[in-house]
């Protein structure tokens, strides 16, 4: 069928009966002058030409006007000066202009090819068709073609693409979208030897929140979580969520541990600070797991893997903590499983004991009570943290049933005590919160016939977290029964002057974190103590200095005024057997004994280590090690002022320098402090780079554990000189 502009258009009048209907004919000039008019005026679409230098000879007047053009502005110009190619994303480069230029060149038809016009401080889209025209000689005379504006179109399709990346709670990337990230930055750093960090996150006390608040509030309480993570990694790394109370976080070039853990523990700071969230007031914590590529995982999976494992290591560990991956991470998380399985049966089997801790007047060393504490002796595993199987009491949902028979226990315990001192319970945020808790208390009172005055409640910040109201109504029900209440762990991180106002304590607990290092020169924590202890005394309340350990530190709180003392100093927690005997021979008053300075703690551990010494590698075994030096065996006969490399495994090696010697025992100094692995270890900054084993002729994999080895092995042979120092077996010793 002829084309309706087509030159051999013939134009017939039609009889449709009443009336006749006159085409436009090809002749009829000012007919199809009108149409066209018409359509280019309507807005549907514009008219464009070119000659055939490719220079604008015209362009609709509903263009110039929408441009704010003149023909003197575009008439004789380029095309591809008006037109300016552009990607996907709307950017303009000299390769995206090519597409265009490429078109007019080879005299092709253009179809459907969208290009941006600047417009006024905006850009405009519009998607152009066009033909190349010749006259009857086949002479080239330009383009002929067409336009229409798509840049709302663009809009909506990027909002669905945006929608389709982003978590619209919270505007962050979504998993999809961090998922896509990370498997291509890892591919585009892996051929540019460069480093990548996650950082995976975890919610505390986020479903107490929803529970007592609402849905609507968790949500409230969500983008105020991500408002503060982007105060904090700004534009360093991109901060996805991942579902739920779920968040990662990608920092490109990172690999130094000891950044990553200031980062991660300014994480867990901001996020523990009160929220508002709809006229109430709430507190949540955060555990976070770290993990590097290409030491920890080369691939997306991989390293998700090994940040997870990490996040389930910072949880077990009693939350609001970080962990950087290691290779005994996968031992670790199946042996927490099994955990999980034996501490249901725990209760049943009488697995679990009371131990009491003395708290002592700080005028006369007396004895004023004791702290009750729960523990675990596992029948084949020993003994298990508290912090390790009370986080798993929570994520089971047993938390509850062991608080009751807990207090239920000291109860029954303390009321046989031949001497009426007071007595100490944890009780758990979560326990707290649950229906019937005041009853329980009342229960076991009742049920042992222990005094109300002679058990003390002690309860951390975070059952503030929820409905206040709520828990006012609890503590006056507390308090009109006759107990004590202590606020345990005073500030590390939920401290707020508004609840101390309102809310009945009768003591406040210094956490052990502000008196441990409070002597050092520099150190703050002093302030703080004084601060915490004036506080109480304004307030009414009693202190206790907890985790006092040495005879400066005891000096200290004393100074500072607080009114009892809590730690090693004075005894370690004891059986209640031990408790009963002890009070039975009325002894009372305790005398301090301990080291008489505080130094950086030493964890005392026993396992095999490397130590290279020129160009050998000798064997020893590692018993202490702390963040500024180390106790190893197995070296005989070595000079102080020697210096070592300890391969630490996993590819941590650590410069140190000989400080004593004594037979095969060795005191070493570390030339670069350890950091914290954000538990109870210790690790090194940086650690033997994949990349560095990859040059040396291995495949380019995740750290195994003997790295060092590994890079060794493959280095050129060398001559070896003669092994230096002698070592000794001190298995059997």
């Amino acid at each position: 069928m002829a084309g309706f502009f087509s030159r051999n258009a013939k134009a017939r009048d039609v009889d449709v009966g009443d009336a006749i209907v006159r085409p436009i004919a090809a002749d009829d000039h000012a007919r199809r002058i009108e149409l066209l008019d018409s359509f280019e005026t309507s807005g549907l679409g514009w008219f464009w030409a070119t000659d055939h230098q490719g220079r604008i000879i015209y362009l609709s007047e509903n263009a110039k006007t929408r441009l704010g053009l003149e023909d003197d502005d575009i008439i004789g110009k380029p095309l591809t000066e008006l037109f300016l190619s552009c990607d996907g994303s709307g950017q303009t480069d000299d390769i995206e202009k090519r597409p265009l230029a490429y078109y007019l060149g080879a005299r092709n038809s253009i179809s459907k090819l969208q290009v941006k016009l600047p417009v006024r401080g905006e850009d405009l889209y519009v998607e152009i068709a066009g033909k190349p025209h010749f006259d009857k000689r086949n002479r080239f005379n330009g383009y002929r073609g067409s336009a229409k504006d798509v840049t709302q179109m663009r809009e909506t399709q990027r909002d669905a693409e945006r929608l389709s990346q982003y978590d619209s709670l919270t505007g962050l990337a979504n998993r999809h979208r961090m998922q896509t990230q990370l498997d291509a930055k890892l591919k585009h750093f892996r051929k540019d030897k460069r480093v990548c960090a996650l950082m995976m996150l975890d919610l505390d006390r986020f479903k107490q929140v929803n529970d007592t608040l609402g849905h609507p509030a968790g949500d409230e309480l969500l983008k105020q979580v991500a408002a503060r993570l982007g105060q904090i990694f700004g534009h360093r790394g991109e901060i996805g969520r991942l579902g739920g109370d779920e968040f990662l976080i990608m920092l490109p070039d990172v690999d130094d541990r000891g950044e990553l853990g200031d980062l991660a523990a300014r994480v867990i700071q901001m996020i523990a600070q009160p929220y508002s969230v709809n006229g109430s007031r709430a507190i949540i914590g955060v555990s976070l797991g770290v993990a590097i590529a290409p030491y920890d995982g080369l691939d997306a999976e991989e390293l998700v893997k090994a940040a997870d494992l990490a996040l389930y290591a910072a949880k077990g560990g009693g939350r609001g903590q970080y962990r950087f991956y290691s290779s005994d991470l996968k031992e670790g998380a199946k042996l927490r499983r099994l955990l999980e399985e034996d501490l249901r049966d725990a209760l049943h089997k009488d697995e679990l004991v009371m131990h009491y801790q003395p708290i002592v007047k700080a005028n006369d060393y007396k004895l004023s009570g004791f702290e009750a504490l729960i523990r675990w002796e596992h029948p084949e595993r020993g003994f298990v943290s508290p912090e390790i199987f009370i986080a798993c009491a929570e994520d089971i949902g047993m938390i509850a049933e062991i608080g009751e028979w807990a207090l239920r226990k000291v109860c029954e315990q303390a009321a046989e005590w031949p001497v009426e001192l007071r007595v100490a319970v944890n009780v758990s945020p979560t326990q707290f919160v649950t229906d019937g808790f005041v009853e329980m208390v009342q229960r076991a009172l009742q049920g042992s016939g222990l005094a109300p005055d002679r058990l003390e409640l002690e309860i951390t910040e975070s059952v503030f977290a929820g409905d206040d109201e709520h828990t006012l109504s609890i503590f006056k029900e507390l308090k009109e029964l006759g107990v004590r209440l202590a606020l345990d762990d005073f500030g590390t991180g939920y401290s707020s002057m508004s609840y101390l106002r309102n809310a009945p304590f009768d003591k406040i607990k210094i956490d052990q974190s502000f008196v441990r290092g409070s002597t050092e020169e520099g150190n703050n924590n002093s302030a703080i103590i004084s601060a915490i202890v004036s506080l109480a005394k304004a307030l009414k309340m009693e202190t206790v200095a907890e985790g006092t350990e040495t005879k400066d530190e005891l000096e200290l709180v004393i100074k500072r005024g607080a009114s009892h003392i809590q730690g090693y100093i004075f005894s370690r927690p004891i059986t209640n057997e031990e408790a009963l005997d002890r009070l039975e021979k009325g002894e009372l008053e305790y005398e301090p004994r301990g080291p008489e300075k505080y130094r950086a703690e030493r964890k005392t551990v026993l396992r095999k280590i490397g130590v290279i010494h020129d160009d050998h590698r000798y064997k020893a075994v590692l018993r202490n090690i702390s963040k500024s030096g180390a106790r190893i065996e197995g070296l005989a006969n070595v000079p102080v002022g020697t210096e070592f490399v300890l391969d630490l495994g996993d590819g941590q090696l650590a410069v140190a320098t000989v400080r004593n010697s004594r037979k095969h025992a060795l005191g070493l100094e570390f030339e670069t402090p350890l950091i914290s692995d954000g538990a109870d270890g210790l690790c090194t900054r940086h650690r033997v780079s994949p990349y560095a084993i990859e040059a040396a002729g291995r495949p380019l994999a995740a750290l195994p554990r003997d790295a060092y080895g590994m890079l060794q092995d493959r280095r050129a042979p060398t001559t070896a000189s003669i092994p230096r120092f002698t070592e000794v077996d001190t298995s059997k010793s």
